[in-house]
């Protein structure tokens, strides 16, 4: 069983130097599965593709797999190739892969390029804090959900050749989880909306699709996964897990 997370991520980085991510994603990525069918073909490989391979979008309404792939970033054309790469090579080739599409996820300590641990750092540091794209509706994935959803794939023979979207069901506004984490971390200081944070590399507005919500039932019907964690809880246990960070 091989699970293959490994990514060049930060999706802002990508629209002015994107040629690195072409290598690490899709290049890494057809790499290793020609990898594994040549030195263990009946080896299954998870392999973690994102909801950013969907894009813009119309009509507002959770995505289905089925949908049209239509990727809004370098970072995403290239994890939409790795995505259809693997899904060609089970075909043609017999590989035993499973895809999976997972959501905006958190629960991270040490890392603050991510949108909630980035807020939660600064809301505790009582440094100022800026939302850039606040009206942005995402559904995030606490991390001890986004990991069973591998294990899960890993434990069904069912999921071999498929592609599953994870997404636990509870679009927000980035405005919104700002909002939470506010009272959560009994923050006193400014909130800057719409704008970035000075020196940060900018995504281009016509880029950042307005809503990314997606639709799990396939995962659920399938495999019986479904999150434990409301987006609430997740934050409250992020939250602390920043704050016993900080007091190290």
């Amino acid at each position: 069983m091989i699970f293959h997370l490994g990514a060049l991520t930060p999706v802002r980085l990508s629209f002015d130097d994107p040629y690195p991510y072409f290598t690490a994603n899709f290049e890494g990525t057809a790499n290793l599965v020609h990898a594994v069918l040549k030195e263990n073909p009946n080896s299954r490989l998870i392999v973690a593709s994102t909801a950013e391979v969907y894009g813009w979008q119309e009509g507002g309404r959770p995505i289905r797999e089925d949908s049209v792939l239509n990727p809004a970033s370098p970072y995403a054309v290239t994890k939409m190739a790795a995505d259809q790469y693997v899904q060609m090579a089970n075909r043609i080739y017999h590989l035993k892969g499973t895809v999976l599409r997972p959501i905006n996820s958190y629960g991270r300590t040490g890392e603050t390029g991510f949108f909630v641990e980035y807020v939660i750092s600064k809301m505790l540091s009582g440094e100022t804090c800026y939302v850039g794209a606040p009206d942005s509706v995402r559904d995030y994935m606490f991390a001890e959900d986004h990991v069973s959803a591998y294990v899960a794939a890993a434990n069904s023979p069912k999921a071999v050749g498929k592609v599953y979207n994870v997404s636990p069901g509870n679009p927000v506004t980035n405005a919104e989880v700002a909002e939470r984490l506010t009272s959560l971390t009994g923050y006193k200081g400014k909130v800057v909306i719409g704008s970035y944070p000075p020196g940060y590399p900018q995504r281009p507005k016509s880029q950042d699709p307005a809503y990314l919500v997606l639709d799990s039932s396939r995962i659920v019907n399938d495999l019986g996964w479904r999150p434990k964690y409301s987006l609430e809880d997740g934050l409250k246990i992020t939250v602390d897990m920043w704050k016993s960070e900080i007091k190290r």
